[in-house]
């Protein structure tokens, strides 16, 4: 069975790359199982890749911890200094053999500078420095041990004196953009560790780095310690409580997977899936089962959730939760009726019905059936008043729904399909749409369009409509994404068969979409490839909004169809161009507007999310001292960083409510606005439209493709970025001290924009004909 793969653009967004690394020998090998397991089983959300460095071992070595972790790397190298030099990554928190983890790590991957480290009290042969020696100087009771561990006695690194340094085998985070090959050149030539990251160093507190030397006369192990560190024999005598910490991880394969289980608690994803599988062959169980299908159905690995939960599932009646997980996942491989029959089985049960009602609601909608999509709505509002999924289908569907205007013949209209979105949906999800209708004439509305909801099943019906039209322009949006609204036809946005494609005979435009996928998302490209070429086959134009979506899409198609896909910006990158009677705002209020974005938050931030709110606070406070700093909600979702910037640093900020305006009302506060400073790809491009400075937060490859379409790449700041909130201040300063030479500078580099738009807009009125 083919495996997602990653599509890993982090060298577009700034993410970290952050990986473990242990370096050991074929003496240190049989640690090394043991050592992952605490990793796992102490720190169960966490999955980094774990480098094992080795002098030239069989790669037959690592199979056990293969079994145990699904991100083993195997290189080779003479000496543990090479973590100084590891490519590919960003941060490397490099263990040692010698080592249990105990406690919780993430203070280590949240670390940005230096190289942190332990400075020990250093006995006879350690660290190439001061020496002191014999156990006598060690906190030789628990009060002692305790103190140490905290940072706060003889051992904890706050008292600097003679006879201290970094072990050379001691738990390190090294930030490798803070260490020059001279450092790693030093250590591998034998030199000392605490000389050689003398001005790069980050003391850490002992309880990341506790030496069992202090546990001497079977002291307890401090409570606090989160990495134990062996500096003798695992089972010497006279520190049994110590050895009792490490035997807690020496267990056989079984019992560690089925150990993972049972934490409480979120797990991470990919750990799961690599470690229930097994469990779930020995012994079956509907619980586990669900666990596992909710997992892959959150990867977009939908056939392999089916696969494990419908045999464990059978015709229970007693699961509603299981026939509502296994209900959704056979809709986005598009077996529609198998589907309904699992969300009704789960509507029965009081506990479950709104959420199935809403997912049935949904099912019927996209299956072209309004009135049964309207029943299951108001029959899950029977269920749940409150329940926010089924009253939006409720009004999505209800028949007394504002009628149209008599539209004009079939022959006279162009198509749409793309992404509607309604009521409190993303706001450049509304904006779009009607921004593409522009770029082909001024009336935008249903009397010259016909509109097809891109998640809708282009049925025979569904056909015989877009082929009584002049043209189908397919577009805008990220439609090339593999999750959203799932289904199993194109495996990307549109929900059309390859058969059902290869029938639309009215010419066909795919009009400035984008390639949306995030950092490290995974996705099954087969498929989407074979319905990608066949969307580039059929095509009269193909446009693609970035030149970074053309070249990601260029990979997936074979060579005699590269060529064919071609830049077509986003058209509201070019609103001053396209709105009618548009005319630049002659005063400009005081206000610069902030936008987040919280989908996929952990594909965004990684482990860096506290430190770019921290960034953003200490931004954020300078330039409320010189503009009326103001938040623009895109989805009610967005409003999450108003709430955590509040917490966290006492910082309130007003709230624009995009998505309750109208999308004359948003272009007219972002046309207004002196700068903005966005994170989702439409809080740039809108007010880019409108005329308006932007910085953007990038935390995914769609805005960098955008600001290097425009030659303007330090306009882009990573939300990863060490330095973020200085260099926001400086770069925000600098729009708002000469304003107008920004707003110039926007004016012309839309010049290049438009000129491609309006050159394919001349030959798409030569393809559509004119009405």
């Amino acid at each position: 069975m083919t495996h997602p793969l990653a599509d890993d653009r982090s060298a577009v967004t700034g993410k970290r790359r952050i990986a473990f690394a242990v370096h050991t020998d074929e003496d240190g090998l049989p640690a090394l199982p043991t050592l992952v397991r605490s990793l796992v089983l102490t720190n169960p959300g966490v999955c980094e890749d774990l480098v094992v460095l080795h002098p030239g071992l069989a790669d037959s070595s690592f199979d056990a911890l293969r079994r145990l972790y699904p991100r083993v790397v195997t290189r080779r190298a003479e000496r543990r200094s090479e973590v100084f030099r590891l490519e590919g990554y960003d941060t490397v928190v490099a263990l040692g053999p010698a080592m249990v983890v105990l406690g919780d790590i993430g203070e280590l991957l949240r670390m940005r500078h230096g190289v942190g480290a332990v400075r020990q009290v250093l006995c006879a042969g350690e660290g190439g420095g001061a020496r002191e020696a014999g156990e006598g100087s060690e906190a030789g009771d628990a009060e002692g041990a305790g103190q140490a561990a905290r940072g706060d006695g003889p051992e904890g690194g706050r008292r600097r004196g003679p006879g201290r340094g970094v072990l050379p085998d001691g738990l390190l985070v090294v930030q490798r953009c803070d260490v020059d090959g001279a450092v790693a050149d030093r250590l591998a030539d034998g030199g000392d560790p605490d000389a050689a990251l003398r001005d790069v160093l980050a003391p850490l507190d002992a309880r990341y780095d506790f030496l069992t030397r202090r546990l001497h006369d079977d002291t307890p192990v401090p409570a606090e310690v989160a990495v134990l560190h062996f500096t003798g024999p695992f089972d010497e005598p006279g520190y049994g409580p110590a050895a009792e910490a490490r035997r807690r991880f020496e267990m056989g394969d079984d019992d560690f997977r089925a150990a993972y289980r049972a934490l409480p608690g979120g797990k991470h994803p990919e750990l799961l899936t690599h470690l229930a599988p097994p469990l779930l062959r020995a012994r079956p169980s509907l619980d586990l089962a669900r666990t596992l299908a909710d997992v892959y159905r959150q990867q977009g690995r939908y056939d392999e959730a089916v696969d494990v939960l419908a045999p464990v599932l059978g015709d229970r009646l007693d699961a509603p939760r299981c026939h509502e997980t296994l209900g959704v996942c056979l809709m986005a491989l598009s077996r529609y009726a198998e589907a309904e029959g699992h969300l009704l089985l789960a509507a029965a049960a009081p506990d479950a019905a709104p959420r199935a009602f809403a997912q049935l609601a949904r099912l019927a909608w996209l299956l072209g059936r309004e009135e049964d999509a309207h029943t299951y709505a108001r029959d899950g509002l029977e269920s749940d008043p409150t329940d926010a999924g089924c009253h939006s289908w409720y009004v999505r569907t209800r028949p007394d729904r504002p009628g149209a205007p008599d539209p004009a013949p079939a022959a006279e209209q162009l198509a749409h399909v793309a992404l509607f979105a309604e009521g409190q949906e993303n706001a450049g999800d509304k904006v779009l749409p009607e921004a593409v209708r522009m770029c082909f004439g001024s009336d935008t509305g249903p009397r010259r369009w016909h509109r097809q909801p891109v998640h809708r099943l282009v049925d025979e019906a569904a056909l015989e409509q877009l082929n009584a039209r002049r043209g189908v322009v397919m577009g805008g949006g990220g439609l090339f994404l593999p999750d959203t609204s799932p289904n199993g036809n194109s495996h990307w946005q549109w929900n059309v068969p390859d058969d059902v494609l290869a029938r639309i005979s009215a010419p066909l435009a795919v009009f400035a979409v984008g390639y949306n996928v995030f950092d490290g998302q995974s996705y099954r490209r087969g498929r989407f490839a074979e319905s990608l070429r066949a969307l580039v086959e059929r095509s009269a134009f193909f446009g693609l909004r970035n030149h970074g979506s053309i070249e990601r899409v260029r990979e997936l198609l074979p060579a005699g169809l590269r060529d064919r896909v071609r830049y077509q910006p986003c058209p509201t990158t070019v609103a001053r161009y396209l709105v009618p009677g548009w005319s630049d705002p002659a005063e400009r209020s005081d206000t610069v507007l902030v936008n987040c974005a919280y989908d996929r938050a952990g594909l965004r931030f990684g482990h860096d999310y506290g430190h770019f709110l921290a960034q953003m606070g200490a931004a954020l406070r300078t330039l409320r001292e010189r503009a009326d700093v103001r938040y623009a909600a895109h989805m009610p979702a967005d409003e999450k960083f108003v709430h955590d910037l509040r917490r966290e640093h006492g910082i309130t900020l007003p709230v624009e409510r995009l998505y309750d305006m109208s999308n004359d009302a948003i272009r007219r506060l972002y046309g207004r606005s002196r700068l903005v400073i966005g994170m989702r790809g439409h809080a740039g491009m809108i007010p880019y439209g409108c005329g308006t400075p932007i910085l953007s937060l990038v935390s995914h490859p769609k805005l960098a493709y955008f600001l290097s379409d425009i030659g303007r790449r330090e306009w882009g700041l990573s939300v990863h970025d060490r330095n973020l909130g200085p260099r926001l201040t400086e770069r925000a300063a600098a729009v708002l001290d000469d304003h107008t030479a920004a707003v110039a500078d926007v004016h012309g580099t839309q010049e290049f924009l438009w000129k491609i738009t309006r050159s394919n807009l001349d030959e798409l009125r030569e393809t559509f004909g004119r009405p």
